[in-house]
């Protein structure tokens, strides 16, 4: 009988291992630990003061906390985000820091390009902000052709889980101009070297609305080859799903059917990670979604 029961809790416990290795995007707290992923998303979450109707913020925000916390980030960098958005978030959502300032003064004047992190997993080292101008440490620069002050907000962060195995790792959240063809991409040179400089030489994680498809000048400057050097730069999207499909459209405008567009939203990163998964996130309800971007989303791995 001692046999059986020795042999019984032997082949258990080499079905929980097995479970958790084939499971590791959707494991709890306690198994990610072990596994060491970092779960990023970004996702654009529409200014609260906007005219909306039925799809006003007031009315949507809690669906927001909701969807975020289903997919569990790690990181997480928003996009249009004023002042009480941030700080509502950073209530609702427990667990994380905010980090962000309003792009037109670099206070909380404006839209902010604020990005969370989960606190119990990350320490903060630094962070800053600069403008996608030609005088990027200005606050409310602008440069080009852009119809709006655009910015980046980033931040170096330790991992707890791994504090004397990895260097700390670079995130940066942006948003590029809608109008602007020349500004989005020398926004993206722009966020090309600036992230070299800044990372150290650690690993990087980007995140934003970059108002461009995959087919455009800003992607190849951010992603490409650039007089004739490799990006550091690698698309976590397209590294999973190398073919590319008709509805892979990021742009909802608060409508689950609207997938047939330019998949605009992206989350980048170095080659020092492994890219364990990337999706366009449907949450929706009866059509509707909870902003008018789909979130994106990756589970990336240390090398």
């Amino acid at each position: 009988m001692r046999l059986f029961l020795n042999a019984f809790w032997v082949l258990l416990a080499i079905f929980g291992c097995l479970t958790g290795v084939f499971s590791q995007t959707e494991v709890g707290p306690a198994q990610r630990k072990e596994t060491r992923e970092i779960r990023v998303m970004s996702y654009n979450i529409r200014y609260g003061t906007a005219d909306d109707g039925p799809n006003h913020w007031k009315l949507r925000k809690d669906w927001m906390v909701e969807t975020i916390e289903a997919f569990r980030p790690d990181l997480l960098g928003t996009q249009e985000t004023l002042a009480f958005q941030k700080d509502f978030l950073a209530t609702k959502l427990s667990g994380y820091d905010a980090f962000g300032v309003g792009r037109d003064e670099g206070n909380d004047k404006g839209e902010m390009t604020a990005l969370f992190y989960r606190m119990n997993r990350f320490e903060k080292i630094e962070g800053g902000h600069f403008w996608l101008s030609k005088t990027p440490e200005k606050p409310g620069s602008k440069s080009w052709d852009t119809s709006l002050t655009r910015m980046v907000s980033w931040v170096r962060l330790k991992d707890k889980l791994r504090p004397d195995e990895t260097p700390p790792l670079l995130f940066l959240n942006t948003h590029f101009d809608h109008r602007g063809k020349i500004a989005r991409e020398e926004s993206a040179k722009l966020i090309r070297s600036k992230a070299v400089e800044l990372a150290k030489g650690g690993p990087i994680i980007l995140t934003g609305d970059f108002n461009a498809g995959d087919d455009e000048p800003p992607y190849a400057a951010l992603f490409g080859d650039l007089e004739g050097k490799p990006s550091s730069l690698v698309d976590t999207f397209r590294s999973k799903h190398p073919q590319r499909e008709s509805e892979e459209g990021t742009f909802s405008l608060f409508s689950a059917k609207e997938t047939r567009g330019s998949r605009i939203d992206w989350i980048g990163c170095t080659r020092d990670w492994i890219i364990g998964d990337a999706r366009i996130d449907r949450t929706q309800k009866e059509g509707r979604t909870p902003s008018d971007h789909f979130a994106v989303t990756a589970v990336l791995g240390w090398k």
